[in-house]
């Protein structure tokens, strides 16, 4: 019986290595958001395992939302076109907004989705992500809290998704091009 772990090429980023690096920004994020209305927004579904571990490295009041939006599909590309599928609960006004991320890595998504954010007039945006990619990026944006940056290979795990699979694997790893490429 073929395993997940079989279509992985290699591990990138161990448990281990994830775990500490986002405990160190669980820090930052703390002593950055310490006096402030902080509302950590995770941007489903990808960033559900990060935003779970994350927000229990935060030691800070803190509310917590979801918003699901759509820019890929089942492919390895992003379409540029955003569609909202989930919309946040809660009203942004005066809150200190931190978008919770996955990866950032074309950037369209994300900007896109901060300039619509922004007109809700939150006190203030910032944007946590797991993986950076800046090799791939296309929009105007950075993140403000990042804990890692990777090389431009197709990564999966730790939330991190291909055709709605490789989720649940508890690192970050490089799939195999003869999976996505069929």
């Amino acid at each position: 019986m073929k395993k997940m772990q079989d279509d992985i090429l290699k591990v990138l980023l161990s448990e281990e290595e994830i775990l500490a690096k986002v405990q160190e920004i669980g820090r930052q994020i703390t002593e950055d958001y310490q006096d402030k209305n902080l509302l950590m927004v995770s941007v489903l579904k990808g960033s559900v395992v990060f935003m779970a571990d994350l927000m229990r490295s935060v030691d800070c009041h803190a509310r917590i939302d979801f918003m699901s939006v759509s820019s890929y599909g089942s492919g390895t590309k992003t379409s540029g076109v955003v569609k909202i599928i989930k919309d946040l609960d809660l009203n942004l006004e005066g809150y200190d907004l931190l978008l919770v991320e996955d990866i950032l890595d074309s950037g369209k998504t994300l900007y896109y989705l901060r300039e619509i954010l922004k007109e809700r007039n939150p006190a203030s945006i910032r944007i946590a992500t797991l993986l950076n990619k800046p090799a791939r990026r296309e929009a105007d944006i950075a993140p403000d809290y990042s804990c890692f940056e990777v090389p431009d290979e197709f990564v999966v795990g730790y939330g991190l998704d291909f055709a709605e699979k490789y989720r649940n694997l508890p690192y970050i790893g490089v799939l195999k091009p003869e999976v996505y490429e069929k």
